[in-house]
């Protein structure tokens, strides 16, 4: 079950039904809310208490020196992060002369609920002052999908006895902030990050403009007011450099109401000037006042209605796994759909863990969920990534490679690591750029991205790969010294993961050069060269262990020690807080899917027989400190026929922030294993593939859930599949006719004309074994039983 009561179980909401300080950092990420753009953490509208005050705006970062104690050439010189930019959420009430705070007086009624289909956080408090006097607030507020540079909430404050009533509208800029542990996964503190350049007030409204002191981004925050209330109102505005409040002052009569619309826009720039963006944020203000509240929840609502058209995903049996994956959906959703040009940061924009860096698992786990519900998001993720192109190509020619060389991490595009074999070493995010370029071009046939944006990074990225590897004596190409997904090895030769997608990255530049060769020449890209990429690809050394009947995770990885988990306890777990890595390093013990996760994304690669025993190999060394593993367990689990074995791991991968299993939710949402909700279920259990230009599927359904079924976008038409544990429907909802494949079998869907097939049951085989204490709870009627396999901090390994 989930682990806190008052997170009811629900289809289509998530609903907190009672108070608790012990949670409130948690609460505040999964109630928080986003459109890519801006992101406002679910704080309290009084603004106090809370445990992590956050409002984002998706790029805007303060620049800071990287320490070294040994500096070396090639050290990146700067970090990013992410910074709490100007607050507008902050609405304060007092009753009579005492403020209205949870922790003084009575709560006689708390609610929080995060409607997914309307895109709202609502509130109700019924509350008595410690003078006595009850009143009930209610408040709706949400992040604008569709006016990109709004946001807005509706307050009500209701008097349940006479009494007068104060409320205090704010923007608040450079808030206190709490110290953070010293786990290196958590954002340094910047303190007071915003220098004040121009504050202004208006009636029922204000202006502050911020500038950050190092990276020089120019910050405007604005907030306008509708308000009704009885003939007693009284109104006041007071500005000044970090403060604007607008007072609204009442009598109220009991049954009275004071009903407050507040619309906040932001904007930021690096070029525009103040009175520039200034105008931006106030023009954005008065379209938002003119649509009204009423019209931005019909607008909210229109939106989400056609996502959840072509993205829902329905599943009968559990109902915790159908709550999650909608609230997975409903924030990689809120991570990327307006980003227009900025990066998917791994804790979206719900708080400052991992200081609001991009990753890797942009392109490997969210992207794919977005390319076949809202392929329009993908593409601005991968557009992101090609502005940063230039940058990434001097990374490159600092290191002395050709091409480009993408950052670890970053919010802005330059590298932010300063642990190089984490970070520099880590070459495999520019084939996982290239494998989302390619995905997005097959699921979509998007013609133009593909002979500009697409064909750019498949050039560069390639180059990469044909100066970073060489040719032995033998004339295998190798890729030598590298770092892979598993964040507990490094610096390796020949990493499975990273030679395979390396492979892809080469066949997929030359074929695409190959397409659009007037475009590739402009490039400078010659037969010659798509040749040696063709070469380089078709002489890929992938490592085998002969005597194992096992790939090596990389080369020489077998014949390490394996690490001692017998003796390891519980506590020691996750290792990287309680190991050197020289120890990681050199054994056996691997933190994340890195081996599974190539045989996931690249299966053609692999016989079934050996991602049989591979996966059980890899189980036994897997101890998954990482939140991106348990999905891609789950998807190779449930291709080699360990069906309870996936339910499980998609259960780890479900519950990862509704149950808080690694402890730091109050950091921010884990948003790659929010997606890798939807990975395992649509890429595990329903058995997706890509295959060429199609898609293929193997669907299996595990005894714990009792039907699933899918929506997709594919090629301009949008697919259902709908599967149980009996048979498959193939339904082509709209669009032109298309192929798919059905355990290697074509099928051709055509509008109105759903194609049903069995699905043969498989015989029971004996599954794997885990580390000992890292096995996932089993999952039994729904629930997790079992010891807490993951009730631990987790951590990358990179510090900022």
């Amino acid at each position: 079950m989930i682990s806190h009561s008052f997170y009811a179980v629900e289809p289509w909401s998530l609903r907190e039904t009672e108070f608790d300080l012990d949670v409130l950092g948690q609460s505040e990420s999964v109630f928080a809310l986003g459109n890519g753009h801006i992101g406002w953490r679910g704080n309290l509208d009084e603004g106090e208490p809370h445990g992590l005050p956050g409002s984002y705006l998706n790029g805007v970062y303060e620049s800071h020196p990287l320490p070294y104690a040994e500096a070396a050439y090639g050290d990146p010189e700067a970090g990013q992060t992410v910074i709490n930019v100007t607050n507008g959420k902050v609405i304060r009430l007092l009753v009579d002369d005492a403020p209205f705070d949870l922790r003084y007086g009575h709560v006689l009624e708390h609610e929080r609920v995060l409607d997914f289909r309307t895109g709202l956080l609502e509130r109700r408090v019924t509350w008595e002052s410690p003078g006595g006097k009850k009143v009930k607030v209610h408040s709706r507020r949400l992040v604008s999908m569709t006016q990109r540079a709004i946001a807005a909430i509706c307050y009500e404050v209701e008097a349940v006895d006479e009494m007068w009533v104060v409320v205090q509208s704010e923007l608040v800029a450079n808030e206190a902030l709490p110290h953070i542990s010293g786990d290196p996964r958590t954002s340094a503190v910047l303190d007071s990050p915003l220098v004040p350049e121009e504050h202004s007030s208006r009636p029922s409204g204000a202006v502050l403009v911020h500038q950050t002191a190092v990276s020089g981004l120019r910050v405007a925050a604005a907030m306008g007011h509708q308000v009704q209330a009885p003939p007693s109102l009284d109104e006041t505005v007071e500005c000044f450099e970090d403060l604007a409040r607008y007072t609204v002052t009442a009598v109220l009569k009991p049954g009275e109401r004071v009903r407050l619309v507040k619309y906040v826009a932001y904007g930021w720039s690096q070029a525009r000037s103040e009175p520039a963006v200034r105008a931006q944020v106030e023009g954005a203000l008065n379209a938002a006042a003119r649509t009204g509240w009423d019209g931005l929840v019909s607008e909210q609502r229109e939106y989400l209605d056609n996502f959840w058209a072509r993205a829902d995903v329905e599943v009968e049996g559990d109902a915790e796994i159908q709550q999650a994956v909608r609230f997975g959906l409903f924030h990689v959703l809120q991570a990327g759909a307006r980003a227009q040009g900025r990066a998917i940061p791994a804790k979206g924009l719900t708080g400052t863990g991992y200081d609001g860096h991009a990753f890797w698992d942009t392109e490997t786990f969210v992207l794919p969920v977005l390319t076949y519900t809202l392929p329009e998001a993908a593409a601005e993720a991968l557009r992101w990534r090609h502005d940063t192109l230039p940058m990434a190509q001097e990374r490159a020619g600092q290191l002395g490679l050709k091409g480009a060389a993408f950052p670890w991490r970053t919010i802005a595009g330059a590298e932010c690591s300063g642990y190089w074999p984490a970070g520099t070493a880590a070459f495999h995010v520019g084939a996982d750029i290239a494998d989302a370029v390619t995905r997005y071009i097959a699921a979509t046939g998007d013609d133009d991205f593909e002979q500009t944006i697409g064909l750019d990074l498949l050039i560069q990225t390639a180059r990469l790969w044909r100066s970073l590897g060489h040719h032995d004596a033998r004339g295998r190409f190798r890729i030598d010294g590298v770092t892979g997904p598993d964040e507990y090895s490094a610096i390796a030769d020949n990493n499975v993961y990273t030679n395979l997608m390396a492979k892809h990255n080469l066949l997929a530049a030359a074929e695409v050069a190959e397409r659009h060769s007037d475009r590739a020449l402009e490039a400078g890209v010659d037969a010659e060269e798509a040749a040696s990429w063709r070469d380089a690809a078709a002489a890929m050394y992938i490592p085998y262990d002969d005597v194992l009947d096992v790939h090596p995770q990389a080369e020489g990885f077998t014949s390490h020690e394996i690490w001692d988990f017998a003796d390891t306890p519980p506590e020691q777990y996750p290792l990287l807080l309680h190991f050197p890595y020289f120890d990681l390093y050199r054994k056996q013990v691997v933190k994340q899917a890195d081996l599974v996760l190539a045989m996931y994304l690249r299966p053609d690669a692999f016989t079934d027989g050996q991602k049989a025993r591979n996966f059980a190999y890899y189980e036994a060394l897997t101890v998954r400190d990482s939140s991106l593993s348990a999905c891609v367990q789950a998807v190779m689990a449930a291709e080699v026929g360990h069906l309870q074995l996936a339910e499980d791991y998609l259960a780890e991968a479900a519950l990862m922030d509704l149950d808080d299993l690694e402890h730091n939710t109050r950091d921010g949402l884990h948003v790659a294993s929010l997606a890798g909700t939807w990975i395992a279920l649509v890429a595990g259990l329903a058995g997706m593939r890509e295959h060429e230009d199609t898609l293929a599927f193997r669907p299996r359904l595990p005894s714990g859930i009792t039907r699933l079924a899918v929506n997709l976008a594919l090629r301009g038409s949008r697919i259902r599949v709908e599967i149980t544990a009996e048979t498959v429907t193939y339904q082509l909802l709209e669009g032109p006719a298309l192929k798919i494949l059905h355990h290697g079998d074509p099928i051709t869907l055509a509008e109105d004309s759903p194609v049903t097939r069995s699905i043969a049951r498989i015989p029971p085989t004996t599954p794997p074994h885990q580390p000992q204490g890292r096995e996932p709870r089993r999952r039994e009627a729904g629930s997790m039983v079992g010891p807490i396999e993951a009730d631990r901090p987790s951590a990358r390994r990179s510090p900022a």
